[in-house]
């Protein structure tokens, strides 16, 4: 039986809007395959790491009939991709295998049964469904995700907080030493709902979600979220997305982010980042801190080593102020400076001992707070 037919870029394309989840490595080999199901003209395909499920739709021609298996993804993917775009590509059942034929090429790939195939199971109730432009959801993401936490044992901070409600979505990530924070306004009006997403769902999130402008006429393609108390659903063009949410209380956010700062001034994101980039090569790979000192007229940044090394450079600011010397970890200040795009930066102290907050002039929808560190 032909299970379906196909020209190798949608083929591929297809199996890549579901394989991000795929793991190299598993302990159930059925979780590195792909569940193809078909039914006539219509082919269904999913993946799952048992936390996470993608699913998808395509029309990709074929014998007409219903037929399930599962096959490895990752090799699926590696063969096509050595074919050219516009070859014909097609997959065949035989017996327990999947023959895979493009040209004068033929790879026959072992198959296992579609019911070894563990779906997660669905939450039985999810609260209402409502929708944001994909675009807007990317860059919400994109301004916080890289203060999430990596494998923190207080779990509930490896991933990002969601928070719904009235007309505004807010995203938060911290990691104990710095906390980023982006809103956005949505057309529709949603009872409050406070999830958190899982760090790899975020990421996933982040590949699959398109932030290209709209052509003019066109409505924006937008995400369909539904939450429930431990799962959260997302539906955007062809794809189904369901992941399950870390439990636990995420910290006060409110609480961290400063108010009424006596000191700060705006600059130059890129002159800022270069000079920040420039003093960070003399930092050592162990101890990542920079000198920050601001006193009227000037922002000197300055770093050290153990070999006795030393690097200062100085901007023009407009500033008039209490002089302040504050250490920070350059990583933190430019991983904030990488993913904002906006030309002026706003930055408000208070002392040298207390967290700093960066955000963008006259705009209330991006804070990011950065502790400051000994030097």
């Amino acid at each position: 039986m032909i299970v379906l037919k196909s020209t190798q870029d949608k083929l591929l394309s297809v199996l890549q809007s579901v394989s991000g989840i795929v793991e190299r490595r598993h302990t159930l080999p059925v979780l590195a395959n792909v569940l193809l199901r078909k039914n006539g003209a219509s082919i269904e395909l999913t993946t799952s790491d048992l936390e996470i499920q993608i699913r998808t739709q395509a029309e990709l021609d074929g014998a007409d009939g219903v037929f399930a298996t599962t096959v490895g993804i990752r090799k699926l993917i590696d063969i096509l991709r050595t074919m050219p775009a516009d070859q014909t590509v097609s997959l065949e059942a035989s017996q327990s295998k999947l023959i895979l034929k493009g040209g004068k090429s033929r790879f026959t790939l072992q198959t296992l049964p579609a019911e070894d195939f563990p779906l997660v199971q669905e939450a039985a109730s999810f609260g209402p469904a409502f929708s944001v432009p994909e675009k807007i959801l990317k860059n919400l993401l994109d301004q916080v995700a890289f203060a999430m936490a990596v494998h923190d044992i207080r779990y509930y901070l490896n991933g990002i907080l969601f928070v719904a409600e009235g007309n505004t979505l807010s995203l938060v990530a911290t990691d104990g030493h710095r906390l980023a924070f982006a809103s956005a306004t949505l057309d529709v009006q949603v009872p409050k709902q406070e999830v958190i997403l899982p760090r790899k769902t975020v990421q996933e999130l982040q590949r699959l979600l398109s932030d290209a402008s709209t052509p003019e006429g066109q409505s924006a393609p937008a995400i369909e979220m539904r939450f429930a108390s431990n799962q959260a659903k997302f539906s955007f063009g062809a794809l189904e997305f369901v992941t399950k949410l870390v439990e636990g209380k995420f910290p006060d956010y409110n609480r961290v982010i400063p108010k009424n700062h006596k000191n700060g001034f705006t600059l130059g994101r890129a002159p800022l980042h270069a000079s920040l980039q420039r003093t960070a090569i003399l930092t050592s790979e162990k101890f990542k801190g920079v000198r920050l000192s601001v006193e009227p007229g000037t922002l000197r940044v300055a770093a050290s080593n153990a070999e006795q090394e030393e690097a200062t450079d100085e901007l023009d600011i407009d500033y008039s102020g209490d002089s302040i010397e504050i250490g920070f970890n350059v990583t933190y200040l430019i991983d904030a400076l990488n993913n904002m795009s906006q030309e002026m930066v706003r930055i408000e102290l208070q002392d040298a001992n207390s967290s700093a907050l960066i955000t963008i002039p006259d705009n209330a929808t991006f804070k990011y707070v950065v502790m400051p560190m000994r030097i």
